[in-house]
């Protein structure tokens, strides 16, 4: 059996078929249900994060679900599930950096990796600060127009100590502090740069600063396990720093600072006939990780509604929508 989007065993197909309605009882449905969740078919029309979706969906009594997004904040918008969720999630921006928590544990390959830069390279500093820079490869920005962003986002929102014209005073590097920047990325040049900047530059008020990238893989194994160790190893390493500065629309970027609990500053994506951002990054307002594509809760009206104008804690923004 072979389940994609438009299997006959999907959820939608079936319902869109008449194979199944929203009264059909229990005993007459099928012994399984397919739940196909990708981020651009959580729009759908036939919106399965209604309440009459989710009764029919509990009927069943086995799911499968393939699913490329984090959706649990869409949970929050359907009707139904409001008191059991406020009881569970008192504090809605903090779902996924429970979940997250005390639900996903890395193997011991990829805890080792992770003990084992962390010790060498990061502990004992006085801050940690990680970049995450992700090129899409349906949007690629150039190397030198990312660049230029990222360093306009650091210059604007002083994540990095600001570079001196002189070397400092011999007795100010003992009060320097020691800064830690790791930089998580597919390529190997903004590591260079960086690096480059603060080894030939002193800092204005003498801190030390030591910038680490621990891979650059140039491009995306999906179906590579030591690739993915790697990625995920990285994502819990990204999740210690104290600030996080982070492409849009990156998944890696959104579970490391969903693990940390700390609100990123984002990279955003120029515009369509643009290729340049004109503005370098912005303070997210939260730190629950991205709805890539909101539902459209028509539900009972069978027409698209903005979330927002349903559920007034649930902001949409360009790059990211979350619950606060």
């Amino acid at each position: 059996m072979k389940l994609y989007a438009g299997a006959p065993e999907s959820y939608v197909n079936m319902l869109k078929n008449n194979v199944i309605r929203y009264d059909t009882p229990a005993s007459s449905l099928p012994a399984h249900v397919y739940l196909h969740l990708e981020q651009i078919g959580q729009r759908l029309s036939d919106n399965i994060f209604c309440d009459d979706d989710q009764r029919l969906l509990g009927k069943f009594g086995w799911m499968i679900l393939k699913s490329d997004s984090y959706f649990a904040m869409a949970l929050f918008l359907t009707p139904m599930y409001d008191k059991e969720l406020a009881r569970m999630f008192p504090y809605k921006e903090a779902v996924f950096h429970h979940l997250g928590r005390y639900l996903l544990h890395p193997t011991n390959r990829v805890w080792g990796i992770v003990r084992r830069y962390y010790e060498a390279y990061i502990a004992g500093v006085d801050e940690k600060i990680g970049f995450q820079i992700r090129i899409f490869p349906e949007r690629p920005v150039k190397f030198e127009n990312m660049y230029d962003q990222l360093t306009r986002c650091i210059k604007e929102q002083r994540l990095l100590p600001e570079l001196g014209k002189a070397e400092p005073a011999a007795n100010a590097y003992g009060d320097g502090k020691v800064k830690a920047v790791m930089i998580t990325s597919l390529y190997l040049g903004y590591y260079d740069k960086i690096r480059g900047m603060y080894y030939e530059n002193p800092t204005k008020r003498g801190e030390i600063v030591a910038v680490y990238q621990p891979t650059h893989e140039e491009k995306q194994e999906y179906a590579s396990n030591e690739h993915n160790h790697k990625a995920l190893a990285e994502i819990y390493l990204l999740s210690y720093c104290d600030k996080i500065d982070m492409s849009a629309w990156s998944t890696f970027g959104y579970v490391a600072y969903g693990f940390a609990g700390v609100k990123p500053w984002i990279l955003l994506r120029p515009d369509w006939d643009k290729e340049v951002s004109q503005v370098a990054c912005v303070r997210s307002t939260s730190v629950e990780p991205s709805l890539h594509s909101p539902p459209a809760l028509g539900c009972g009206a069978k027409k698209e509604v903005d979330v927002a104008v349903i559920k007034p804690y649930v902001h949409t923004h360009t790059t990211k929508t979350h619950i606060s």
